[in-house]
């Protein structure tokens, strides 16, 4: 095959039109980055009400208008200009970006692939100024008089005119709107505090008035999220993590509901993403996305925003300690249960040994069978039966009366006893697979083999997590060749690899030594360990790799462990798991994501049997 032939010719300047035009390839890639790149200029400038309307799917019309501070006419042809901005002005300014835009190069880019038009005016004006499109040969025009009120207009008219390849890459209008659309959605999602109004066509797609984070989340993202969400706010040192996270129950089938802002910048940012996947490890069943409205705030000078031409990526100087933030953050609002929310406290946990004896029969067999062995495990299996004792001389639940009424017990219970205990008492079981339960509410139902099932898998972890990471040393030591960033990586983080329980260290510039390992992973592929946390330790700071496979062989015991279907529980039974199921973190997922008890209220009921109609 021939080499390709390429013209010569002389090294010389680019002219500033297609300098412009190069750049829009980067910025301006379709419709919705005009439409990004404009709201995020009026929120720079002070706007509190914004209207986009959009024409074919913004690539014949976007005009965006705002009430923010305006542009003087004489700055007007400054604006147009490539690198002109009055936002930074030296490299410090840059390192401490608080604004959404910074570079100067949007409204250049866009004027040198579409029909521009600006028009704006400052408080002091007398009347708004205009001006068209890019300089003609370079020589910025002048702005002429205009009407208008405070704030500015650009419309943005038949994009790629004049790039018509680009334009060929484009898709359908309904397909560009959307983008458009989501753009919108996702500014107005970070601040509730402007008004915004989208219209398609002549036809007003979106409005949102003024409003609290709340009350926005939930009309963008619907009411499935807002009656399924988990309100955060958390503060460490200069960071601050605050919005909504959804409950597992309620995730999704794609990743369409996920929004987090750096400094109120909407990001897709790898490390956040998998700092909020490894929070939800635990309760998310299958392939299902979790929807979240997140946002992290601290010093500009700890996050750099230059990275990425759209500026969706960041980079965090500290990747580890918001990488731990984060995880923890979310980790602690989803340990919280519903059945708690209804209580003032949570329920104390009864004993197993009278109320439930094949709890303690169960643990004690499977997981002295499973995890005996394990170093710094069998001391914790034998303090272990004190996770479910209590003082046998005292009746397990005082004041609770049992009326034995044939094969269902009536349960008499005082309105403190029912605040105390939210998930309420039981009164039957339902073929052997669900514990019907009433509460102040109205009517529980809960499938036992899953909440058994999330009980002793927290259970299990906190045994487990009582001792320090056990190291099982290997014999002959596993070497395998590794590239110079693996080597380096090791290099660097042998304090973390050892409180992990990994003893890995450099045989040579291209060989590897894994001498030790945590000792719960005995039986894993130690090749392939290794590679996978120097690789999260690269790239996120930390390594959840153990917690993961821990957690893993863990799960796969509880499952086998808890309870199964066609058990006979007695009331007393019944009503210890729901004592425990109170008292147990994420009580309201079993480990493969899938709800543990529903609640009936009165009024559902009510409905059924269509009272009061």
């Amino acid at each position: 095959m021939n080499a390709p032939v390429y013209p010569s010719r002389p090294i010389q300047q680019l002219p500033d039109q297609l300098i412009s035009q190069i750049a829009a390839g980067e910025v301006i890639e379709r419709p919705s980055a005009v439409v990004k790149e404009l709201l995020e200029n009026a929120l720079d400038a002070g706007a509190t009400q914004i209207t986009v309307r959009l024409e074919q799917g913004g690539v014949k019309r976007i005009a965006v208008t705002d009430n923010g501070r305006g542009i003087a006419h004489d700055e007007m042809p400054l604006a147009l200009a490539r690198h002109a901005t009055s936002k930074i002005a030296s490299l410090s300014d840059l390192e401490n970006v608080i604004t959404l835009g910074f570079r100067g190069e949007a409204l250049a880019s866009i004027a040198s692939v579409a029909q521009l038009t600006l028009t704006s005016r400052t408080a002091d004006a007398a009347h708004a100024w205009e001006i068209n499109g890019s300089p003609i040969g370079g020589i910025p025009q002048n702005a002429k008089p205009s009407s208008g009120a405070t704030g500015t207009m650009i419309d943005v008219q038949d994009l790629y005119f004049n790039t018509p390849a680009r334009r060929k890459f484009l898709k359908s209008e309904q397909t560009e709107f959307g983008h458009c659309a989501e753009v919108v959605r996702r500014i107005a999602l970070a601040r509730p505090d402007v008004q915004f109004s989208l219209s398609h066509n002549g036809k007003t797609v979106d409005h949102w008035n003024v409003s609290e984070i709340a009350k926005r989340s939930a009309h963008i993202l619907g009411d499935e999220f807002a009656n399924a969400r988990l309100a955060l706010e958390e503060i460490a040192g200069p960071l601050r993590l605050h919005g909504y996270v959804g409950l597992p129950t309620a995730a999704r089938l794609r990743a369409d509901a996920q929004y987090f802002y750096v400094n109120g910048r909407f990001v897709r940012d790898k490390l956040l993403a998998h700092a909020v996947r490894a929070a939800y490890e635990d309760v998310l069943h299958g392939d299902r996305y979790p929807s979240y409205v997140l946002r992290l705030d601290l010093d500009p000078a700890l996050v750099d925003v230059n990275v990425h031409p759209s500026k969706i990526e960041v980079r965090f100087r500290d990747s580890r300690a918001v990488h731990q933030f984060v995880f923890h953050s979310i980790n602690r609002a989803l340990a919280q249960t519903s059945a708690t929310a209804f209580g003032s406290a949570p329920a104390p946990v009864p004993a197993a040994s009278s109320a439930m004896p094949w709890i303690r029969e169960q643990q004690q067999i499977a997981f002295g069978a499973h995890l005996s062995s394990v170093p710094g495990v069998s001391q914790t299996m034998a303090n272990y039966g004190a996770l479910f004792k209590m003082d046998t001389g005292a009746a397990p639940f005082a004041g609770l009366q049992v009326r034995d009424s044939g094969s269902a017990p009536a349960i008499d219970a005082t309105e403190r006893q029912q605040d105390e205990f939210p998930l309420g008492f039981a009164l039957a079981q339902l073929h052997g697979i669900f514990v019907l339960a009433q509460n102040a509410a109205g009517l529980v139902l809960v499938d036992m083999h899953a909440a058994h099932e999330r009980i002793l898998y927290e259970q299990f972890k906190n045994a487990l997590d009582e001792d320090t990471v056990q190291v099982q040393p290997l014999l002959i030591p596993v070497t395998f060749h590794a590239d110079p960033v693996e080597v380096g990586t090791t290099e660097e983080n042998q304090a973390t690899l050892r409180a992990l329980g990994f003893d890995i260290g450099a045989l040579s510039p291209t060989t590897l030594a894994v001498r030790a390992i945590p000792a719960l992973l005995k039986n894993a592929d130690i090749q392939t360990l290794a590679r996978d946390v120097l690789r999260d330790l690269r790239e996120f700071g930390g390594s959840r790799v153990l917690v993961e496979r821990r957690n893993e062989m863990l799960g796969t015991l509880a499952c086998h462990t808890a309870v199964r279907a066609n058990r006979v529980l007695t009331v007393l039974e019944m009503n210890a798991l729901l004592r425990q199921m109170e008292a147990t973190e994420r009580a309201d997922q079993c480990n493969h994501g899938r709800p543990t008890w529903v609640q009936l209220a009165l009024s559902d009921l009510d409905r059924l049997f269509l009272r009061g109609q």
